[in-house]
Order: C-alpha cells, then structure tokens, then sequence
C-alpha cells in the first residue's frame, strides 16, 4: 500500500488527512494477491460496499485505508470525527453475518462480489452497531420510509474491520473513460496549471439553475470537476447513462473546454442531507478540489431535512477545519422580469416570474415527450432526456 505526501501542492488541494491512500495492487502483487484469495474465507460485497471498496482503494476516502474499526465508528456517528480528530461524517462499515464473526476475528478473508474475488482485508475485529442510533444520528430520522435508513436497516448489525487491499477492477464498470482516480484529477489540475478547482456533486442532470451556480464558482477559481455520482442510487432517479450523455452535451455547448474536468465518482447515495454534504466535500477534497458546491437540500430525500440544513452543518466544524472551502448559493431561477437567471438574494420580482418546476414536474414532461421550457433546461439537455425517459 502506498501514499502521497501532503506537501504543499501547488494545484489542488492537500488531501484529507495528509495523505492520498493507494490501497490498489497492481502486476505481479495482484496476481499473487489473487491466487492467494481462493484459499480465504470470503465475504460478499453488496453493491454499496462494492463502491466503498473501490473509493478506499483509489484514495477517495482519505485518510481511510479499510473499513471502520469500533473506534473510529462510535466517534464519527456520534461526533462527525475519526478517533484521531480528523473529521469525518458518515460511516463506512462492512456487515457480515453474525454467524461470521468468529471465523473473521483476525483472519485474512476475500471480499467478493458475485462470486469474484475482488479485493482483501486483514479483519482487525469485528463488532455490534446499533442502527438505530446510527440512523438517528447520521440521518436524522429512524423512520424506514427514508431510503439512507432503510439500506442500514437491511444490514446486519455485525460488521467487521480492517484494511484493505484491491486487486482487481470493479468488473464491467461504467465510464471507463471517466472513472479518474484522486491522483489522476490532480494530474489534470496540474497539467491545466489549475490553483483552484470547484466540485460539483449531482446525481440528477444539470439544469439551468445547476448550470448558474457552477458558472458563479468559475468566476472565483481556475476550473471545474463536474463530478457526478454514479454509484448505487434511487429507483426513481434518472440513470447514470442517461445523465453522462446530458453532461457531455451541455459541456460540449455552453462551457469553455478548457476550464472544466467531467469525471465519475464511483460512491453510492446514502440520502443523509446535511452529514452527505460534509462526506461530499471531504471526498472532492480527496479529488484536489479547493472548493466545494453546496446549494439547496444537498443530498436530501423528501422533507426530512431543512432546504439550508446542508450549509448550515459547515458551521459546527472551525474555520479551516476540513481544508476545503464550500460556496454556498440560494435556489436559483429564471426570472422573467429580470431576463436571466437569479436567485432571492438579487431578484426584486415575485414568484410568478420566476420559472421554477419540480422534479415530479420535469420527469412527467419528459416521458410525454415534451420538453421543458428553454429557462429550466437547455434544450440539447432536454432532448437528450426526453428521448430516453419518453422511450423507457
């Protein structure tokens, strides 16, 4: 396993905790690593644990090298900090079945995602959670109808811990073009000569309003990662594919070429509002990123969280503190009065000039195969969308 050192880099950010985490094995250590795991125990990877497999390995979850031991999770549930002080604001946990556990107490195992070996761990100990506090903790809530909630729920309450070693790739994963690693973006950062970079996190596709905070950021710094999160996700939210081809085009259209980096992050949803927030930003940290995007309901589900909650967690955390500098923005909108876009803190006008729809509202439009109107979302967005979601 290997690490970069936090030197003071002259582009992008120093990664969370001091250090980038390669927990990736490659050539001969691979195949030895490979052959060795058919002989351990193994446990099986869901395709939530899968992702957090693969962002310890590439780095992403810095200063993270395995999953959680008991220390380190009783302190970030209870007080977004790693044991060693270092924050940190969700879990990352690997459940196990209880009937596991005494096998696993300080074996070697395999974890596996259908069948296949993928990745090793030396189990440091194994131990109970209680869910319940966690959900109530992390989420928010305990109520089984928010979706964060319900995929904790349907763990075990075991887990084990330890680090982690990959070696192989995540079988068949998408974008291979895009899927950069923390040291690959700051490679680009560095070869655009990039000081300061933004982050955007989306799992939806980016309209109008989206597209107006990311160009208010550009003002400030050197460049963009337009970073969409391509991991396990809502039923009901629109399908990577879909989205990517949407990004590609609007990129293609309406941004300078030079100033903006489209990448995948790999991470599941966990639809925890406020602690996602903070989880985002320390993960595009990871990226290089100096400067993080946090606008409405960040990462919230339904009306569990307030519409600013996701800012407002920043202020429990000191100035400096994360190393990464969230912009905030207000709801933003096409107001017609005004003839552009605009948010409450520069708009005069009431909201029946302001063009505003609901997701609900898009989604209906699209699979009637109309297309929302030009102040809501670009058209050659809007086609690309409708096409899709109209055929599906």
């Amino acid at each position: 396993m290997s690490t970069q050192t936090a030197e003071a880099t002259q582009y992008g950010s120093v990664p969370h905790g001091g250090q980038l985490v390669n927990a990736r094995l490659e050539g001969r250590e691979a195949e030895e690593a490979l052959r060795e795991s058919h002989g351990l125990p193994q446990v099986a990877l869901s395709t939530r644990t899968l992702s957090d497999v693969e962002m310890i390995a590439i780095g992403a979850y810095s200063p993270l090298d395995g999953f959680m031991g008991e220390a380190d999770y009783r302190r970030v549930v209870d007080s977004m900090h790693l044991a060693n002080g270092v924050p940190w604001s969700i879990p990352v946990t690997l459940p196990v079945q209880e009937s596991q556990t005494r096998v696993l107490q300080g074996a070697r195992v395999a974890l596996a995602y259908n069948g296949t070996p993928l990745a090793m761990m030396d189990v440091r100990e194994t131990f109970l959670r209680d869910t319940r506090h966690e959900a109530q903790h992390v989420y928010r809530t305990t109520d089984e109808a928010h979706p964060g909630v319900a995929a904790l729920y349907g763990e075990s309450e075991w887990v084990a811990a330890g680090p982690v070693r990959m070696f192989a790739p995540v079988p068949d994963a998408p974008f291979p073009g895009f899927r950069l690693t923390p040291a690959q973006t700051r490679q680009r950062f560095a070869k655009r000569e990039w000081r300061t970079v933004v982050g955007f996190q989306t799992r939806n596709p980016v309209h109008r309003a989206h597209e107006y905070l990311q160009k208010c950021a550009l003002e400030i710094v050197d460049g963009l990662l337009l970073h969409p999160l391509v991991g396990e996700t809502k039923s009901d939210d629109v399908p990577a594919a879909i989205r990517m081809r949407s990004y590609e085009s609007l990129l293609e259209h309406y941004y300078p070429q030079n100033r903006v980096l489209l990448a995948v992050n790999p991470a599941a949803m966990r639809y925890a509002g406020p602690r996602e927030a903070i989880f985002h930003a320390l993960i595009r940290k990871n990226f290089g990123c100096t400067h993080f995007i946090v606008g409405r309901d960040h990462a919230g589900v339904g009306s569990y969280y307030g519409p600013y909650d996701a800012q407002h967690i920043f202020l429990d955390f000191p100035a400096g503190e994360l190393g990464i500098q969230p912009l905030f923005f207000e709801n933003s909108f096409f107001c017609r009065e005004c003839g552009n876009m605009a948010t409450q803190k520069t708009c005069p006008h009431p909201s029946e000039a302001h063009v505003t729809l609901s997701g609900t509202q898009v989604r209906q439009m699209l699979r009637d195969g109309q297309l929302p109107p030009p102040e809501f979302s670009r058209p050659e967005v809007a086609k690309i969308l409708a096409d899709a979601l109209h055929q599906g």
